[in-house]
């Protein structure tokens, strides 16, 4: 039973994604601190947020809305680790790691979606 947005597991998959994103981000070179190592860390953590946040509103439709948000932040976060990527940040493996997170994520989130949109009929 879902009795607050910490129960869910899709809350609790972004939240060990927000710790592998600040860990990550401490091997970037100092001059990113204000850049994409900023960058990079808010989107993960507006995913997180975002979920929380829409989870506890008090109508369905308000939590699809944030539920589609967060995607966005997830797109987002995909983006910025493609550039850590290609700029030589992150290596290969770290990158296919933090992307099958991101992959399930996702896949969670639209499940997510899909299952309160057949609840409430959209």
């Amino acid at each position: 039973m879902v009795k607050s947005y910490r129960d869910l597991d899709v809350w609790q998959k972004s939240m060990d994604l927000v710790v592998a994103c600040y860990r990550i981000t401490d091997i970037f070179p100092k001059k990113e601190i204000y850049g994409l190592s900023s960058q990079l860390q808010r989107a993960a953590v507006s995913l997180s947020a975002n979920i929380a946040k829409g989870h506890q509103r008090q109508h369905s439709r308000e939590f699809l809305q944030f539920l589609s948000i967060a995607s966005g932040s997830l797109a987002g976060l995909e983006t910025h680790l493609q550039i850590a990527h290609r700029l030589g940040y992150i290596d290969e493996k770290q990158i296919e790691k933090l992307f099958e997170k991101t992959s399930e994520i996702g896949r969670t989130i639209n499940g997510l979606r899909k299952s309160i949109e057949k609840r409430i009929g959209s």
